[in-house]
């Protein structure tokens, strides 16, 4: 997995990208949590999205936000975060000219992230959104949800209760020409702590169903609320 180093709007950022393997494939960009809580491209639950995405063929980034890492610059609130996250992007779909779709996967405060890049770049096809903080942030800009995917959250989560996300789950799921797939990991906590397989396993379950439902990386049908058994 080399470490690239593209621009950013405050300067230069640090990544680690893996590219695949198959003419023409699907990109992926993963975004880290909240940078002056510890949140790296390094954390744990970041790191399982990436190896989930790698795992199904895609050409995969993740990257340090400004301030974090070798990543230059300082914390900006949200603001720039969400610049640094366009501009990895961009990277990508210049390395990427062909790329058959093109993904979006955050956790926390990068879910949050995520999903405001998701509103600016129609390109985005799909989105896993891990523990996004509906309670402490605002996520009306989902207003409608321009694309399908999933969204994973712990019974236990300390940090943002489990109601709040699932409120969210069931506005976003109830508009039309959109599926959004939520899930539960009974017992785990903010971080997932000793969940990380399951975490794991529900989206590559997920990623496959949506490749497999369309022939594409795309996201697929409509699927209920469920809890991990």
């Amino acid at each position: 997995m080399p470490e690239v180093i593209f621009n950013g709007a405050d300067g230069r950022l640090e990544g680690r990208y893996h590219h695949s393997k198959t003419t023409n494939a699907p990109i992926a960009l993963l975004l880290h949590p909240h940078p002056q809580h510890g949140g790296t491209m390094n954390n744990k639950v970041v790191y399982a999205l990436y190896n989930a995405f790698v795992k199904r063929g895609f050409s995969t980034l993740r990257f340090n936000f400004r301030g974090v890492g070798r990543s230059q610059g300082k914390f900006d609130a949200g603001q720039g975060e969400l610049s640094d996250a366009a501009s990895a992007l961009d990277w990508m779909q210049n390395y990427n000219p062909n790329a058959q779709a093109c993904w979006v996967g955050g956790f926390s405060f990068g879910a949050w992230i995520g999903m405001q890049l998701l509103m600016r770049r129609p390109e985005i096809d799909g989105f896993v959104s891990v523990a996004p903080p509906a309670n402490a942030y605002d996520f009306t800009f989902l207003a409608p949800c321009p694309s399908s995917g999933l969204i994973v959250h712990g019974t236990a989560d300390e940090a943002v209760p489990e109601a709040s996300v699932a409120k969210l789950a069931t506005k976003l799921g109830s508009q039309k020409n959109i599926r959004v797939r939520y899930r539960t990991v009974e017992g785990a906590n903010h971080f997932f702590g000793n969940h990380l397989d399951t975490l794991a396993e529900m989206v590559d379950q997920y990623l496959s169903e949506s490749l497999s439902d369309t022939g594409s990386a795309q996201p697929g049908v409509a699927v209920a609320a469920a809890a991990a058994p």
